[in-house]
């Protein structure tokens, strides 16, 4: 059984910074991907970034592509998501997961554990 848990969400101005952490416990995460999805309300939890094992290889969804950066610290067994020019359409509570199977994929489907979610609110 995986833990995660998500912090370093806030409230700032569009055109600022914020980094997210991902803390995982209960089992070591540095051989599988990882990923970041979000939720805005009244929409689907969409694919943000992912990272895989051992973090030589990284993808992002095309609204974040050149601003966010995903990466991780194995021997912490923690991941990040460094988000610089924010908007306010990245307006959502982010989530990070893990891919057991490591398939590296942008589906939600495809990860198995997933935090509680971390609120990021861009004001205009």
């Amino acid at each position: 059984q995986v833990q995660l848990v998500e912090s370093g969400g806030g409230l700032v101005q569009a055109g600022d910074s914020l980094r997210l952490s991902c803390a995982a416990s209960g089992r070591t995460v540095s051989s599988y991907a990882m990923g970041w999805f979000r939720q805005a309300p009244g929409t689907e939890r969409e694919f943000v970034a992912a990272i895989a094992w051992p973090g030589l290889s990284t993808r992002y969804a095309d609204s974040v592509k050149g601003r966010f950066t995903i990466s991780r610290d194995n021997a912490k067994n923690t991941v990040y998501l460094q988000m610089n020019s924010l908007k306010p359409e990245d307006t959502a509570v982010y989530y990070c997961a893990v891919d057991s199977k490591s398939t590296f994929s942008s589906s939600r489907w495809m990860y198995g554990y997933w935090g509680q979610g971390t609120q990021v609110t861009v004001s205009s």
